[in-house]
This record gives structure tokens, sequence and C-alpha cells, in this order.
């Protein structure tokens, strides 16, 4: 099997969870697989993928195998593999611009990053390791509100001619901008801010359709969360939350029969507590009316690990970026990001979004 090239941009708790998965599927037969929503695309097992290059600005992790990096603090998700594969590569000193809040200086270090006194690289010298690692593919797992950062490492992929795979809420991917500067260089990108497998908002997608589907008319609904990772600690910083409330708000509003009215919706994080570590917690809650316009409420408390969450999505994107690759597409994939992201170029319901992505897979579909 054709082996699949990927970079790392943020050696947290997603890529942790991503490495060790790669590994623990590694020897999984199709009878025992649990977890995977596609276990061959075109040819690509999860155990095509190796990993070519990473970068991070936490000294505990800059200099450090891959293999270990992923379990050093502040990493908090579970660990469900210590066997990795295919991870030997040492993590790169990334650059820092808006990746790091300030205001995370004042916790303990145990639950925030060390940033790292090695010198920052230039963008020649990131697109020198892009290129020379062979990477292909360049998934984006930098903190919340990391525009400046992730438009530089966008900018690199291009000159490296690497897909992008965009993992946060900064909107590359549905930005008209960055998709023509993708398609005129036949780069696959596949964007923006990734979906968990289930989530609160496939959930809340879930439940809104369902309301529609059935003749209830909603009125109200609030998406709460909460959890004790970095991301949630990145995020009691408020001016970095305004793309992600933006990213999960519409994720839903365009679920709805009609557009909820501003003061009627509240999506998004709501606090920090340590000991939670990788599990979030998420309470939900619509209020509406059916039959004869007599109010229904309901109300909904999810609790999962957040990183193998985010995971099981992106070892699918990455295989899928490669299949357009393989097949000479690139610019925005319109499948596989209305599927896998919350905020695609174009939003379907999961259920549509899920047959354009087998279709896509099979060859039935373009992008």
């Amino acid at each position: 099997m054709e082996k699949i090239r990927a970079g790392i941009i943020g050696v947290g708790n997603c890529a942790s969870s991503l490495v060790q998965g790669v590994s623990y599927y590694s020897d999984k037969k199709d009878k025992e697989i649990i977890g995977i929503m596609h276990w061959d695309i075109n040819g690509y097992t999860p155990n095509a993928i190796e990993f070519a290059c990473a970068f991070d600005i936490d000294k505990r992790k800059v200099g450090r195998p891959l293999k270990e990096a992923i379990f050093q603090s502040p990493n908090c998700t579970k660990i469900f593999t210590k066997r990795i594969e295919r991870a030997d590569i040492k993590v790169n000193m990334g650059c820092v611009l808006d990746g790091f809040s300030k205001h995370m200086k004042q916790y303990n270090p145990d639950n925030t990053f060390i940033v790292s006194k090695t010198k920052q690289p230039d963008r020649n010298d990131i697109i020198k390791i892009l290129k020379d690692s062979g990477c292909e593919i360049l998934l984006n797992y930098l903190p919340v509100g990391s525009g400046e950062a992730t438009k530089f490492y966008a900018e690199c992929a291009l000159a490296a001619n690497c897909a992008f795979i965009n993992n946060i809420p900064v909107f590359i991917a549905s930005d008209k901008n960055w998709q023509k500067r993708f398609k005129d260089k036949n780069i696959p990108l596949i964007g923006d801010d990734i979906k968990s497998q289930i989530g609160a908002t496939i959930i809340h997608r879930t439940l809104t359709s369902l309301f529609k589907e059935r003749g209830v008319k909603l009125t109200k609904t609030y998406q709460l969360n909460m959890g004790g990772n970095t991301d949630f600690l990145n995020m009691l910083n408020r001016e970095r939350l305004i793309s992600k409330k933006i990213s999960k708000t519409e994720a839903v509003q365009s679920m709805t029969d009609k557009r909820l009215k501003n003061e009627n919706i509240h999506i998004g994080p709501s606090d920090y507590i340590p000991w939670l570590k990788d599990n979030k917690i998420c309470f939900i809650r619509m209020e509406g009316n059916i039959f004869g316009d007599v109010p229904i409420n309901l109300e909904l408390r999810l609790s999962v690990e957040d990183s193998p969450n985010s995971a099981g999505v992106v070892i699918d994107a990455i295989r899928c970026a490669k299949v357009a690759m393989d097949r000479g597409i690139g610019g925005i994939l319109i499948s596989p990001s209305a599927y896998f992201m919350k905020s695609p170029p174009h939003q379907y319901s999961d259920f549509v979004a899920k047959n354009m992505v087998d279709e896509f897979i099979s060859g039935k579909r373009l992008s």
C-alpha cells in the first residue's frame, strides 16, 4: 500500500489521538474495527498514514521524537496505546505568531505551554522542512484564535505543494481568495473547523434537523461546553472565541427551517475546569412548539473524550485529500469539507454530506 506522508502543526491532544490511532489500527482486521467511519478509502486504510514532520512551540516537545512528544504535558488526552509506529521524526520548532495567548502564562505550566527558546524558523525554513520531509498533507492543529499563524502555515503549504486540512475555526477553506489560490495551484484544501464523530455540534445539528422534519418549531436553543484541556484554557480569552462561536452557531443555524434571532441561540464554550482534562461535557437545551402550538423542551448531556472524537474524523479527511491528489483534483474539496467540517464553503445536512463523501470516494463525484 502506498503511504500518505502527513505533517502536523501543533502536537497537542488532537495530534496525540491521531498518532496513537494510526498505530492502534495498524494490525486490525475488518471484523475488529471499532470507531472508524470508513475503513478503506479507495485502497487507503488508516495504516497507510505515516508522519513526515511536526511543528510545536513547547520546550517539552520541540526536539523530541513525535512518538514521545505526544505524551508530554500539557497533553492530557486518554492514552489508548503506547505502541507508536512510524512516528520517529523529531518535532521542529514552529513559529509562535498568535498561536499562544498571553493570558495562559498565569496558569500552572503543567496545564499550559512553556514556549521553547529555540530560534524560530522563518517561512523559507518551514517550506524547506515540508519539501525535504516529503510531506504531502499538512494538518492544522493550532489553538483556536490563531488566525495569523494559520494563514502563515497555509502560505507555506501552498509554496511546498502540500494539501492543507484546516481543523480549526479560522476561515481558509470558506474564503474565496484562499479557495482560488489552492485551485490555481491544483492543491487540495479541506476545512474549516473539524466536526467530531459524536460531538456537540453533530448532535445539535441532528436534533435541529429532527425538529424541522417532524414539524416542530424551534424557538430557542443553547449549547454549553466545558473541559479541562489547553483548548478550553486558551478559549478563556474571549477575543480568541469570535470565529469559534461563528463556526459552531452557523453549523446549527444552517439546519433550521428559519434562522433563529441572535438572542434566541447561544452556542459556545462555557468554562475551563482543570480536573476534567480532555473530557468534554456538553449541555444542550432546545425549546419549541409541537401540534396545537403546545410547548416542548429537550435537554441533553454529553460526556466524551474530546481529542479521539476529533481524530476519528481527521483520519478520513487525510485519506480523502490523498485520493484527490491521486486523481489530480485541487482546490476546495466540497464533499469532505461538508461532512467533516463545521464551517465548509457549502452547508448540507449530514445525511446528504455523507452520501456526497461516499460518491467522492467511489469516483462518482469530482470533489
